[in-house]
């Protein structure tokens, strides 16, 4: 069973160990996510279980599924839980149309994609939101002078329509410069990160993770399974994909997110560690997370009862320091996606 924990020193919100990504919940064959998308009948057991474990933090964004995710998530949480029992994130900035605004953190695309995602969540308010990159790291949106984005922001929240705000992934400069700029003015800060952090992507420790930690933002991981690399789904290559998810058309999106040398290798150590502990892969690269202090409910994403019950799991594991070790002595740098492109 998961325990509540703060949500980082910032904010008295408090969450669940761990989060449920929502990414594949929706319309089958609608978004980038289509051809792995599971319905809201599909859906519904998974959140009872979630639930039974004591998982009451569900992240979703405007994005998957074009909306459609939001209307299932929405719809899903009403039905099974009060509304003071839950807390429900969800995201902006992502192109939602072809419109020239339709995207980006303008104040208009705020505005109006707040106003949006409430209506397809049928709900009065949205516990956090989350910037989905930074203003300027959105392609083929428009350039927004950041103080236009943190007041929209702001006035979103002063309004009652958010109660907290989260980041996503950015350059720890740019994140920094986002909550000086809410500071000097007053406006609503940043109370979590989320950001792209696993046992094969660690580049985000050298900035971001400990300027997070030094001012009290909570690390809230998306991928921590490195999108089934280390669970063994990928079996030692990418052309080896045993599940919907690895064999279809999101493996290119995989292939692009992880290109370093040594990834399979670490993962074999995962596997090796696993038995050790008479665990998972998936709960011993979980756990190596959550025995991070800096780390706060990691996002994770299942797809059956079972995944989400192995995960909970990991919640009650230990890693011996010799272990840890062990796990990370492979890693060799590579380079920053957000520095070749979009993360």
């Amino acid at each position: 069973m998961l325990k509540a924990i703060q949500l980082g020193n910032n904010s008295g919100l408090r969450v669940s160990q761990l989060c449920l990504g929502t990414m594949n919940f929706g319309e089958p064959g609608k978004g980038h996510q289509g051809d792995w998308t599971l319905g809201i009948d599909e859906a519904r057991p998974i959140f009872k279980a979630a639930i039974d474990n004591g998982l009451f933090y569900f992240d979703c964004a405007d994005i998957y599924g074009v909306g459609a995710c939001e209307k299932v998530v929405g719809s899903l949480l009403k039905e099974l839980l009060p509304r003071e029992d839950y807390v429900l994130t969800t995201k902006v900035a992502m192109p939602m149309g072809r419109g020239a605004n339709q995207g980006g953190l303008s104040r208009k695309h705020i505005m109006e994609g707040v106003d949006n995602s409430l209506k397809r969540l049928g709900h009065d308010y949205i516990d956090q939101l989350i910037i989905h990159r930074h203003p300027h790291g959105v392609p083929g949106q428009a350039i927004v002078p950041i103080e236009e984005t943190m007041e929209a922001l702001h006035d979103v929240v002063k309004a009652g329509k958010v109660l907290y705000l989260g980041g996503s992934s950015m350059f720890a400069w740019q994140f920094a410069e986002l909550q000086m700029t809410a500071q000097m003015n007053g406006w609503t800060r940043f109370i979590s990160m989320q950001n792209h952090y696993n046992l094969i992507y660690r580049e985000e420790e050298r900035e971001m993770n400990p300027y997070c930690a030094q001012t009290g933002v909570a690390l809230t991981p998306w991928s921590p399974l490195a999108r089934g690399i280390l669970t063994g789904a990928y079996k030692g290559g990418f052309d080896k994909g045993s599940t919907d998810r690895s064999k279809g058309g999101d493996r290119l999106r995989t292939e692009s997110l992880y290109k370093g040398e040594m990834d399979f290798k670490i993962a074999d150590r995962v596997i090796e560690t696993a038995k050790k502990y008479g665990k998972s892969p998936a709960q011993i690269s979980l756990a190596w997370l959550l025995n991070k202090p800096e780390v706060h409910s990691p996002v994770v994403g299942v797809s059956r009862i079972e995944q989400l019950e192995d995960l909970v799991g990991a919640a009650e594991i230990t890693l011996e320091a010799e272990d840890i070790a062990y796990l990370e002595e492979l890693y060799r740098p590579v380079e920053n996606l957000l520095s070749i492109g979009f993360s």
